[in-house]
């Protein structure tokens, strides 16, 4: 179950320390009932944030055939550029030399846009900097609103109709909470 809350804090009592979380009372009570006596639950909590729209992910991907169809590259090569430049969505990792080709390989097979370059040798002795960049299946709601401008502004360039920022801002907020 997943619970959404604003506010926490914490008690002490005889038998342990409790933390408290203000959540609806529907939720709550949802979670007590379903709880099994002796049995251990775990928690991972961390900050809310929105996720991207499968309809945002739509949109990228019209707009990322339609620029391949207009320069002639294949749709995975055309976004698999903008990803590279989000921003924020990369990690460099020194990878031992004769480690690096099946890094890239083992990197790529989470999908189209899990992309490497070799940025060359490391400081570390053996070792080669590899930087590598997240696709868009883990952007959060503002990563997804840079690439769909990225994607837009190229189209605009192109000459590809592209929604309008109102259109835009609807699409937008239409992500789930």
């Amino acid at each position: 179950m997943k619970l959404l809350f604003d506010k926490a804090q914490w008690m002490m009592s005889a038998d342990g320390a409790y933390l408290m979380i203000r959540t609806n009372r529907r939720d709550a009570t949802a979670f007590c009932d379903e709880m099994k006596e002796g049995k251990v639950y775990e928690a991972d909590i961390k900050e809310h944030r929105k996720k991207r729209s499968l309809d945002a992910n739509a949109y990228a991907w019209l707009l990322i055939g339609k620029l391949a169809n207009k320069v002639g590259l294949p749709k995975e090569e055309v976004y698999r550029e903008f990803i590279k430049d989000v921003g924020g969505n990369y990690e460099i990792f020194p990878i031992r030399n004769d480690a690096v080709e099946k890094w890239i390989f083992n990197w790529r097979q989470r999908g189209v846009g899990w992309v490497c370059d070799i940025l060359g040798e490391s400081k570390l002795d053996g070792y080669t900097n590899v930087i590598s960049y997240y696709g868009s299946s883990s952007y959060d709601s503002l990563q997804m609103s840079k690439l769909i401008n990225l994607i837009q502004e190229d189209c605009k360039q192109c000459g590809i109709e592209v929604m309008t920022p109102e259109e835009l801002a609807l699409l937008m907020d239409g992500w789930a909470s």
